[in-house]
């Protein structure tokens, strides 16, 4: 419940401290007169979104302070204890703009954002403004309108859970389908190509390892000539069997030499040796030389072979056992796709079916609320001077979405045997605001705590029509604290607590101020309501009789 409301700075507000009471509360005054800017200064409070330019001209911030009482079941409660607030059996809300549009926001003394602000006022306050009945013109709101009547969030929760759901197996199913078709479509070249890969079946490092011993091969083809020529020269008829002749010779004839051939003769031994070595290490190059010819041309056959295939593919001859490892699971996802469809198909039949049961859950939940809400509203009607009107939830199928597959609209016949149509073209303004307030009774009765405020919800009524909308708000304020800003008189008279705002201009600045008015005076304010300017003694007995009439309801 609203307690108080404190303002500085604010429009063409300078100061004002107002404080409020269970029950039906009224705010009267001539237009213009600042009626709108109360509101807009609780908005700014609560965290509304609204107009920028709030604060008054020549100050350097402007300053909003509200305080509710919390009773110990209060939703609020939950929402302090989750954005880490302090809590307590009042709540204090607190809210600064500058004049270069920054704004601070304060709960119950601690700094909060005003995100945190607009959760805490879906709690506290419900603001039915001039032209709320627009949206009752728009039926792509009248769904939601029910939903909240009926308390369908948990079953809308579940109906949008399935639809993501079943969106991501339609799309899963769809993506596997392309790709199967796409792999089909290429099906020829990959057999084809995996094929030829399999038969010659490339090993990683195999080129390099080939392109080696190919160039081994080439080299000794070469040399391998020249190196036998020269093994040969080495040999028996070459250099051996000169120098085994020489040593013969010389050994011959050494005892006779008186030493002198000692040491060619050992020297020519070592040379012997040397060639020995020699000679057995250009044996085995030859042998080392030895190679069948059909090894380098199947060696070059392969290499020319791997290297063609990694230019037709486009890769490194490395990656062509990769690649074709690529290619197989191509296949392998072909072969096995119309099993793997299949299961995805299934997954999107059982996304759909359970896709369809939540939501036919949820059109029957709504059908049994709008035949609930029409049974509320048309007990909220009669009291409304309008008990002969027809007010009707249709329920038809529309397309299917993530909060269902229904449309909602409200039909309205506000005479008998006329027929039923769209509350927009039927319904005259007073009318509607009536429907309006029938509804909204309806959809607030189950939110305790809540504070009330119609924005001139009287607009196109009068007289005993008047009356009936005052009579309905005080019997809804008996069960709570409601706020009107009303321009009739019948509705100010029903009023517990009566406030007049005014305008007044001094030294060339404009202020707004508000008057809790006494008995006497809500006298006269309730007479210049029914007469204007010039307050005449009928207007005030017309006034004083009104008073009375609601003093005596209050009795009765």
């Amino acid at each position: 419940m609203l307690r108080g409301l404190d303002i500085s700075d604010m429009l063409i507000i300078d100061r004002l401290e107002l404080g409020f009471q269970p029950g039906l509360n009224v705010l009267t005054g001539e237009t213009g007169a600042g009626k709108s800017i109360l509101l807009d200064s609780l908005g700014f409070v609560l965290g509304w979104r609204g107009r920028a330019d709030l604060v008054r001209q020549g100050a350097e911030q402007g300053e909003v302070t509200a305080w509710f009482d919390l009773p110990p079941a209060h939703p609020a409660h939950a929402l302090l204890e989750e954005a880490g607030l302090p809590g307590g059996d009042e709540l204090i809300l607190r809210r600064i703009n500058t004049s270069d549009g920054r704004k601070t926001a304060w709960v119950n003394d601690r700094r909060c954002s005003g995100e945190v602000l607009r959760r805490l006022s879906e709690t506290l306050v419900e603001l039915h403004g001039q032209h709320d009945d627009r949206g009752l013109l728009n039926p792509r709101g009248h769904r939601a309108i029910l939903d909240d009547y009926a308390g369908n969030a948990h079953a809308i929760a579940g109906v949008r859970e399935a639809w993501t759901a079943l969106g991501a197996a339609r799309k899963a199913a769809a993506a596997a389908a392309a790709e199967r078709d796409a792999i089909a479509a290429e099906e020829e070249f990959l057999r084809h190509a995996v094929a030829e890969l399999d038969k010659l079946a490339p090993e990683e490092g195999e080129e390099a390892t080939l392109d080696t011993r190919r160039r081994q091969m080439q080299g000794a083809e070469k040399i391998r000539r020249d190196v036998v020529n020269a093994y040969e020269l080495m040999g028996q008829g070459g250099a051996e069997t000169a120098m085994g002749d020489a040593l013969r010779w010389l050994d011959g004839v050494a005892d006779k030499a008186e030493g002198a051939l000692e040491g060619p003769l050992a020297a020519l031994n070592r040379a012997m040796v040397e060639l020995d070595e020699a000679m057995s290490g250009v044996a085995d190059a030859i042998d080392g030389m030895s190679f069948d010819p059909y090894e380098l041309e199947a060696c070059e056959e392969r290499l020319f072979a791997i290297r063609g295939l990694a230019r037709k593919h486009d890769v490194q001859p490395d990656e062509l056992a990769g690649f074709a490892d690529t290619l197989r699971t191509k296949l392998n996802a072909l072969d096995a796709g119309e099993a793997a469809q299949a299961e995805l198909e299934k997954a999107v039949h059982n996304a759909q079916a359970l896709y369809d049961e939540r939501a036919a859950a949820l059109t029957e939940k709504r059908r049994k609320s709008a035949a609930k809400l029409d049974k509320a509203v048309a007990a909220e009607l009669a009291p409304l001077k309008m008990e002969r009107a027809v007010f009707e939830t249709q329920v038809t199928q529309d397309a299917p979405g993530p909060e269902g597959r229904d449309a909602v609209s409200f039909t309205v016949a506000t005479n008998p045997g006329a027929p039923a149509g769209p509350l927009g073209k039927i319904a005259s303004g007073g009318e509607l605001s009536r429907f309006l307030l029938a509804l909204k009774v309806c959809l607030t009765q189950s939110q305790a705590g809540l504070t009330l405020i119609f924005d001139e919800i009287d607009r196109g009524v009068g007289g005993a029509t008047a009356d009936a909308v005052g009579r309905r708000l005080k019997a809804l304020a008996a069960e709570g604290q409601v706020l009107v800003v009303t321009h009739s008189p019948q509705v100010a008279a029903l009023g517990a607590h009566h406030w007049r705002v005014a305008k007044s201009v001094a030294k060339g600045m404009t202020t707004s101020t508000v008057t809790a008015l006494a008995p006497e005076e809500r006298v006269d304010e309730v007479a210049r309501m029914l007469a204007g300017d010039t307050i005449t003694d009928a207007a005030r007995a017309a006034a004083q009789a009104l008073l009375n009439g609601q003093q005596g309801a209050t009795t009765s």
